[in-house]
């Protein structure tokens, strides 16, 4: 009986997350949908006046004081939360840096990681949390963490990345110091640092998804934004992602509004290739053009993944979302597996990373495989090159 209003109580909880997020990225035009959504409104008001209030103290040195570290540290981030395609970007700028021979580190917090228990020993009889060492991902060398302890983006970067240091900490001053210390690194990359005031970086990368740049414009938790438009100012580098088409003169316009230094980079995510989840087989782009093919996906802007693969399969006969970083068990997947097998589905392709999430030993009943993507510069290639070579510039000035 406890067990199944358990159950209840959790797919109650998913539904109404689900909910929130739907009416975050105004997908639901629902009058519940927008009665809730007004009475969002006045938090994301008070949220951006705390984010002001935290910039001008970290950028007037008042209370707050950003620290530098002994190595280059380049910020990669958004203004907006999930699905702007980061992660490949982070990729693609930590291969260039190695190509310069440079010793490189990624530090992340680890969104979504399993949290270490405290406990209770007759030295530390109140559980009281010590100062713990950050976690090591990857040395370059091996991988030792998995998805669910280090996070989905830093154990996908580990494992795309020989020769690269990733790091987790929600102190990445701490995780900074921690890999030029034991590590001996050069350049930091801090992945999803463009909040984290408190680290100083010499280059801001932002990303700005050119498909839905700004949400509806609010703050969170009425819209996506995580600080006010008009804070591109801070950025280095712009990088228009998910950028087939030509940007609109109104997203230019806005970013030239309150940015008229930074480089525009465009770059889209191209597929590569078709990898089995838990398995060895590798499937060339046109594996799916006769083939039936069911997707799921635990992504912040599942459409755009959906439509390439609907694109590239002969017909799509089953879909299925999930929330952003959703963890799989055997039994939801066995359920939803036996849903696409009925509706004729004869393979089930996924996301990279909702396939880290999926259990190793998972063995499905029809083939399932992740679509690998990787970025490509369409526009502003030798500005993307520029800011690689900034960086090891900075470097030897500094030195």
């Amino acid at each position: 009986m406890v067990s199944q209003n358990n159950s209840w109580l959790q797919e109650k909880w998913s539904e109404f997350e689900s909910f929130v997020e739907s009416v975050l990225y105004d997908r639901d035009l629902s009058v519940s949908a927008r009665l809730f959504g007004l009475f969002l409104r006045p938090f994301s008001i008070i949220f951006s006046g705390v984010v002001r209030v935290r910039l001008f103290l970290y950028t007037n040195r008042i209370i707050f004081h950003n620290k530098p570290l002994d190595c280059l540290v380049v910020v990669v981030g958004n203004l907006t939360v999930g699905g702007t395609g980061k992660t490949p970007v982070v990729e693609r700028f930590a291969k260039e840096l190695l190509k310069k021979n440079r010793k490189v580190a990624i530090l992340s917090r680890g969104y979504k990681s399993r949290k270490e228990p405290v406990k209770r020993t007759p030295h530390n009889w109140f559980g009281l949390k010590k100062t713990q060492l950050p976690n090591i991902v990857s040395d370059g060398e091996k991988v030792f963490l998995n998805s669910e302890d280090a996070g989905d983006e830093p154990f996908m970067l580990a494992r795309n990345l020989p020769g690269v240091i990733v790091i987790t900490d929600k102190n990445r001053v701490k995780a900074g110091r921690f890999a030029i210390e034991r590590f001996g690194v050069d350049t930091i990359i801090l992945d999803d640092g463009f909040q984290y005031l408190h680290l100083k970086g010499q280059l801001n990368l932002l990303l700005v998804d050119q498909t839905n740049p700004f949400g509806n414009r609010c703050l969170l938790p009425r819209g996506i934004l995580r600080e006010p438009v008009r804070h591109l100012k801070r950025a280095s580098y712009v990088f228009f992602t998910k950028s087939e088409i030509e940007p609109e003169l109104e997203l230019l316009q806005t970013v030239r509004k309150y940015n008229s230094h930074a480089e525009i980079i465009r770059c889209v995510h191209r597929p590569r290739y078709f990898q089995e989840v838990n398995g060895n087989s590798r499937q060339t782009l046109n594996h799916l053009h006769e083939l039936y093919v069911g997707v799921f996906c635990g992504i912040a802007s599942p459409r755009g993944f959906e439509d390439l693969i609907n694109r590239m399969s002969g017909e799509m006969r089953f879909r299925q979302r999930f929330l952003d970083h959703h963890r799989y068990s055997k039994e939801e997947l066995d359920r939803m597996f036996q849903k696409a097998k009925n509706s004729g589905a004869d393979v089930m392709i996924t996301t990279e990373k909702d396939a880290v999430r999926i259990p190793d030993y998972y063995k499905p009943m029809i083939p399932l495989y992740f679509v690998r993507m990787e970025i490509e510069i369409v526009e502003g290639f030798e500005d993307f090159e520029e800011a690689v070579e900034n960086l090891c510039r900075l470097s030897s000035v500094e030195s």
